[in-house]
Formats: structure tokens, C-alpha cells, sequence
């Protein structure tokens, strides 16, 4: 006669057990395995953060976020950003403003590191803080592929962009933050250094993948010394960008291998590889996803990302009718077998606050599915 085991854990709670370990970071000790994507929201005039966004995020944290990564926040260079709504990592004020924001996700319970931001080429809507500064880039073209409106950095633009980083860095541990994220994805300037569509230099930061990895190696190893040896320094990156979904900074695990290890050696302590679906396979005859392939290369934690949480109307509308659904259960068998460290969820965790403490409770029955619309009306 075969016993049932009544005490068995139900899916659910199978994903509280697994979400629920705490995780070291460098010095950091993340409470859990759920991370806060960082979204921008363009709600802090004159690149201030005021109540609404301290409530935002420590809302969050309340509710069980393990890591609050925040939203893009510019550093302090002329070109780093063109929305006077966009918040700013520099000006007394302004940090003013985010050391009561770490205060506060702090007494609520959680972790939180500011996400570190210049969009270079990339220009997008707002008062401009800096009207009359030009767009940046390797080489002055768009992800688009065109030309005008924005000049190739000189040398004096590198260091400038450089010492920027590290002193935003630098702050950030002064006023109280766990740890710092560089921006490095999606189109924006580290990415465009990164990406040979973007990045035609001939001189020392352009050329090979090793030699386009120069510039983003040179920003962390700048900020691994301008914080203290246990301040955390993570690094997103993409293969896609905002105006290219298709585009691949590596086609090989080789390729990429050689994007990663300059980055990794320079100091950074973990890596959040950004996909839009995160159960898709980065490369064929593996099913390791962008986030695994980059633990396997550099030995270093990953972070996870894309369309986790989202329900099936969702993945449906965005992805294609033929898109699978994709349960909890996928995600965390590859948390289990190690193949990323943390998870980071973005829209479903903006539409329901409680996400995690939802999941962590096994109250999954409760979650409120995905719902641009009402997005407006939450906070």
C-alpha cells in the first residue's frame, strides 16, 4: 500500500521555502530571494524624491521585497539625463531626498540600492535639467543606427562620465544605501560602449568585445574604489535594447565570456542579466537562461528577470498567442538547481504591492493579475 504524505508541501509553500533564503551579496545580507526591478516612473520634479516615492518603495519593502533595486537615477554629468522628473543622484536636495528613502525601506525591513543612469544617445521626453547639453556616445549614433543630434565622447567626456559614477557611488554608501546598481542595459550609454552597433571607436574603447568592455570596466573599477571593500556593486545588462529587441552583444557563451570577465574583474559583486521572458534559452543546446549563462561564466550571483509573475493574458497579448504560460514552478526549479541566485519582479510587483508578501504566505490565490490600466490610479 503506498502512503500519501499529508504534510507535503504544496506548490505554494514550496515557493515560500525557496524564495524565503537569505542571500550575501559581497557584505549585504538580502533577507530573501525577491528583488524590486528598477521602472522608472518620472515622479520626483526637479529630480527630487519626495514622500510618494519614500511610500512607494518602503510599501514594498514592508510587504517582503527582499532587495529594492530603485528606479534609473541620473548621475552627476550635463548629459546623464534629459527629464526634469527623472530623479538625480547628486545635489543636496536630491540626496537629501533618497537618504529618507533608504531610511525608510530600511525601518520597514529591506535592502535597497539605487540604480545608477546616463542614457547617453538615448533622448527621451521632460524639461531638460541641461538644456543646452549635447547627447553622448562612443561614436554619436543612435541605437537606431542613425546620426546627428549628439557627438562621440572625447577622453575629457570619459573621465568625466568615470569620476561621475564613482562620486554617485560614494554617496550613495554615505547616506545610508545597501549597495549600488550600474546601469549598463537597454540601449543606454554603458550598453552603447558595449555594443558594436553602437560603439565604431578606433581608439583604446572601441574594436573588439574585450576592448568595447573598456569604458563599463573602467566605471566599476572607479566605484569599487570609491566605496568601501564590502558595498555591494551590481551590474545590469542586456542583449536587447529599447529601439532593438533583436540586437545581441554576444552570439557565443564565448563572446559573452569575454564581455563579463573584465567586468567581473574590475569588482562587480553580482550581475542582473535583464531578458523580457526569462524562461527562453540565451543560447542553443542549453537550456540556461541570460542569467544563468552568466553565473556559469564569472562564478559571481545573478539576478533574474522578465515577465515573472505575469498571467497568461499578459504573456499573450505582448508575447504572441502562441507564447507558453509560464507557472511559478519553472522558476523555481531553476532556483533550486542554482542556476540564478535572486529574482526580480517588475510589473506584477508595481500592480500589487503585496506581491511578495502574498508568495512568501502562500497566499498566491490572492494576487491581482496585471492591469496596465489600473496602473494609473496605484502607487
Amino acid at each position: 500500500m503506498t502512503v500519501t504524505d499529508s504534510t507535503a508541501s504544496s506548490p505554494v509553500s514550496r515557493a515560500a521555502e525557496i524564495l524565503s533564503r537569505p542571500l550575501a551579496l559581497n557584505g549585504l545580507t538580502v533577507p530573501n530571494r525577491i528583488v524590486m526591478a528598477p521602472m522608472t516612473r518620472m515622479f520626483s520634479p526637479g529630480g527630487v524624491p519626495g514622500e510618494d516615492v519614500r511610500s512607494y518603495y518602503a510599501r514594498r519593502a514592508a510587504a517582503g521585497v527582499g532587495l529594492i533595486v530603485t528606479e534609473g537615477t541620473y548621475v552627476g554629468h550635463e548629459s546623464a539625463g534629459q527629464s526634469d522628473r527623472v530623479p538625480r543622484f547628486h545635489g543636496e536636495e536630491q540626496l537629501a531626498g533618497w537618504a529618507k528613502v533608504a531610511a525608510d525601506v530600511h525601518a520597514a525591513g529591506g535592502t535597497i540600492v539605487p540604480q545608477l543612469w546616463h542614457i547617453g544617445m538615448v533622448r527621451n521626453q521632460g524639461d531638460a535639467p541641461y538644456p543646452d547639453a549635447p547627447a553622448v556616445g562612443p561614436s554619436g549614433i543612435r541605437v537606431d543606427g542613425t546620426e546627428g543630434g549628439g557627438k562621440a565622447m572625447t577622453r575629457q567626456d570619459v573621465d568625466d562620465v568615470i569620476g561621475a559614477f564613482a562620486a554617485a557611488a560614494a554617496d550613495a554608501e554615505r547616506i545610508g544605501f545597501d549597495g549600488v546598481e550600474l546601469h549598463g542595459a537597454h540601449g543606454y550609454l554603458l550598453d552603447q560602449f558595449l555594443w558594436a552597433g553602437t560603439n565604431r571607436r578606433t581608439d583604446a574603447y572601441g574594436g573588439d568585445a574585450v576592448a568595447r568592455t573598456k569604458f563599463a570596466a573602467e566605471i566599476v573599477a572607479a566605484v569599487r574604489a570609491a566605496v568601501s571593500p564590502e558595498f555591494p556593486v551590481l551590474f545590469r545588462y542586456s542583449q536587447w535594447k529599447q529601439e532593438a529587441y533583436d540586437a545581441r552583444l554576444a552570439e557565443t557563451p564565448q563572446e559573452l565570456e569575454a564581455i563579463l570577465t573584465p567586468l567581473a574583474a574590475a569588482g562587480v559583486d553580482a550581475f542582473h542579466a535583464s531578458t523580457r521572458r526569462y524562461w527562453l534559452p540565451e543560447f542553443e543546446d542549453s537550456d540556461l537562461n541570460l542569467a544563468g549563462w552568466t553565473k556559469k561564466l564569472t562564478g559571481k550571483p545573478t539576478i533574474t528577470v522578465g515577465s515573472v509573475g505575469l498571467d497568461g493574458d499578459f504573456i499573450r497579448a505582448f508575447a504572441g498567442q502562441g507564447a507558453p504560460l509560464q507557472g511559478i514552478d519553472n522558476l523555481l526549479d531553476r532556483l533550486e538547481r542554482d542556476e540564478f541566485d535572486l529574482v526580480a519582479v517588475g510589473r506584477a510587483l508595481l500592480q500589487d504591492p503585496e506581491w511578495a508578501a502574498k508568495v512568501l504566505g502562500d497566499r498566491s490565490e490572492d494576487l491581482r493579475p496585471y492591469d496596465a490600466a489600473a496602473l494609473k490610479t496605484l502607487s
